[in-house]
């Protein structure tokens, strides 16, 4: 009689989803991008090149005119006007950090000083207004009414989020719908334009911007929420940032707002003190980790990220198979497993 001997398999350790895919399918029209954004800070007067420069090379993952170049290409389109309205979507990004940054009064961004750290908030307001400026400039040089609706939209809903969100600054009665409003108009927005013109732009059917709209709003969604759950999360450490500058800036995020919610009477104190008083001190922030954690508000803050990104991925079954497809995908996958 023979014995068989099942030999235990090996388990592969599981691949972390990256932007890999999305950067190598999309990094001959980012050069050209790249060389737009440059071509469009210029200007004569020196602090406005000099500050604006400082901003972009501060870094980041250029995420969404990443977005557009791809949808474009998902989309069959093969002409060039793409380049231009990705970097239109990186300008009016840039616009609105130098724009937070004063409004929140931050001295870093990705570890390095903010622009209105170094040349103060005059300054960086008006090379913000400027970068806007530039944005429209290449909405115009587009001459596409239907981007220029769809662009011109996002600004405006953008800056009222920020309006919205110094509203509710500093406030812990913010309830759950007041604060994903805010999330919906200053990084969603943008987001599912980003997406929405790579479909414009090839003349695609309603059927399928409106899918490409879907999928930008809930990956925007789903991005801003995981960033809420890093703030409080030893894994912000190995992203470059710093641990808790929400709470230090007394941001009311949604995992504050669920644990205010479920906080007892001694929680919701703490609460006050920290971010609506401003009164902290040391061991705060590994009091208020506790507490998030205590009352699942991480948890559910991740889940409700986890949903965002399920919708998003459903989005894309409105196109057929492809590297594109497939890379967009997988930044749907990106930006919730940064928060393990």
């Amino acid at each position: 009689m023979s014995v068989v001997v099942e030999l235990a398999r090996k388990t592969e350790p599981r691949r972390r989803p990256t932007l890999e895919a999305l950067t190598a399918l999309t990094a001959p029209d980012m050069e050209a991008v790249n060389r737009t954004i440059v071509e469009r800070m210029e200007s004569p007067v020196l602090l406005v090149s000099q500050l604006a420069g400082h901003i972009v090379a501060a870094g980041g993952k250029r995420l969404r005119p990443m977005i557009t170049l791809a949808a474009a290409r998902m989309c069959g389109y093969a002409g060039e006007r793409h380049v231009g309205l990705a970097a239109c979507v990186e300008l009016i990004h840039t616009a609105t950090l130098l724009h937070d940054d004063v409004v929140d009064a931050s001295d870093l961004r990705r570890g390095a000083a903010t622009a209105n750290a170094v040349w103060g908030n005059q300054a960086s307001v008006l090379v913000g207004d400027f970068l806007f400026s530039r944005s429209f400039e290449l909405m115009v040089a587009d001459a596409s009414l239907e981007v220029l609706a769809i662009l011109s939209e996002a600004s405006s809903v953008i800056a009222e989020g920020e309006v919205l969100q110094l509203m509710t600054a500093n406030d812990v009665d913010t309830g759950e719908e007041d604060y994903l409003e805010v999330v919906r108009a200053k990084t969603a927005k943008l987001f599912a334009a980003a997406a929405e013109i790579g479909a414009v732009v090839a003349d695609r059917p309603a059927a399928e911007r409106a899918a490409l709209r879907r999928f930008g709003h809930n990956l925007g969604m789903a991005f801003q929420l995981v960033d809420d759950v890093l703030d409080y999360s030893a894994r912000q450490a190995t992203l470059g940032k710093t641990v808790g500058d929400d709470f230090r800036e007394g941001k009311v995020t949604l995992p504050i707002v669920y644990a205010v919610r479920d906080a007892d009477e001694d929680g919701k104190a703490f609460w006050r003190r920290t971010l609506e008083d401003q009164v902290q001190k040391k061991g705060d922030l590994k009091r208020a980790i506790a507490l998030l954690e205590r009352t699942g508000a991480l948890r559910a803050t991740l889940e409700g990220a986890r949903g965002y990104a399920a919708k998003a991925r459903g989005a894309l079954a409105a196109f057929p198979e492809s590297d594109a497809r497939h890379a967009l995908a997988e930044s749907v996958e990106f930006a919730v497993d940064r928060a393990h």
